[in-house]
């Protein structure tokens, strides 16, 4: 019997490959607004190989991109105020544009009354994780203490211990929960290993062409998709979508 289901957030619950894409265009146009002279493609593809080497959690990342541009791009301009302003818009498209597909909107709705209990397992620093989830306005219908940040929980994926951690908390076996998730090693790999339900979600994103060492129990390109395998496979019911 299913008893819970966990999702990942980024390129599982909304676009973060798109997202993260735009807000970053949108930086370096605001500094180029203030005088920044360089092309836009390489200041984009500078920027694009600071968060690839630091990583998307660094907090200094147009700090970085600025050392990298030659001297003549930045000559007479005010360092701070050029950061400032790509901060700036990278928020200003974050309040804009982050939002959950409607799919997932719609049918996590169906879950939540369905009886199972809904879930985050997801990798990332606490604070902006928690933010996803409220500005996706997922949290109406995720149990509230059934989110798993690696940051928070102390174990990162593909760590196993992960999976397993969280089905403990929630008192269900590692059998009676799914997972769904779109990168094959963090998300399908490791919830294999522990033993859950895993679903690859390959709607769009980065990893749709890595693979991993397993296989997942279930393939979906959208959350009707899963819906229709829940009802199908695991005899899960949900009211009529209005």
């Amino acid at each position: 019997m299913l008893k819970a289901i966990f999702f990942d957030i980024d390129d599982t619950l909304f676009s973060t490959t798109t997202f993260a894409e735009h807000a970053r265009e949108a930086s370096v146009d605001a500094m180029l607004a203030l005088g920044l002279r360089a092309d836009r493609a390489l200041v984009l593809r500078e920027l694009r190989e600071v968060v690839a080497e630091f990583s998307s959690n660094y907090e200094h990342h147009f700090d970085k991109l600025l050392s990298r541009l030659p001297l003549d791009a930045t000559l007479g301009l005010n360092f701070p105020l050029l950061v400032s302003a790509a901060v700036v818009a990278y928020h200003e498209t974050k309040f804009r544009e982050l939002t959950a597909y409607d799919d997932v909107t719609e049918v996590l709705r169906l879950l939540s009354k369905s009886g199972l209990t809904l879930g985050i397992v997801t990798s990332g620093l606490t604070l902006k994780q928690a933010e996803k989830i409220v500005r996706l306005r997922v949290h109406r219908f995720i149990d509230h203490r059934a989110i798993f940040i690696s940051d928070q929980v102390g174990i990162g994926k593909p760590n196993p211990k992960l999976y397993l951690r969280a089905v403990e908390r929630v008192g269900v076996r590692p059998e009676e929960a799914m997972h769904v998730g779109d990168h094959p090693v963090n998300d399908v790999d490791a919830a294999n290993a522990a033993g859950l339900i895993s679903v690859w979600n390959r709607r769009e994103g980065r990893h749709l062409l890595e693979t991993g060492r397993t296989r997942p129990r279930h393939v979906i390109d959208n959350f009707w998709d899963l819906h229709d395998i829940l009802c199908r496979d695991y005899g899960i019911r949900t009211p009529d979508p209005a």
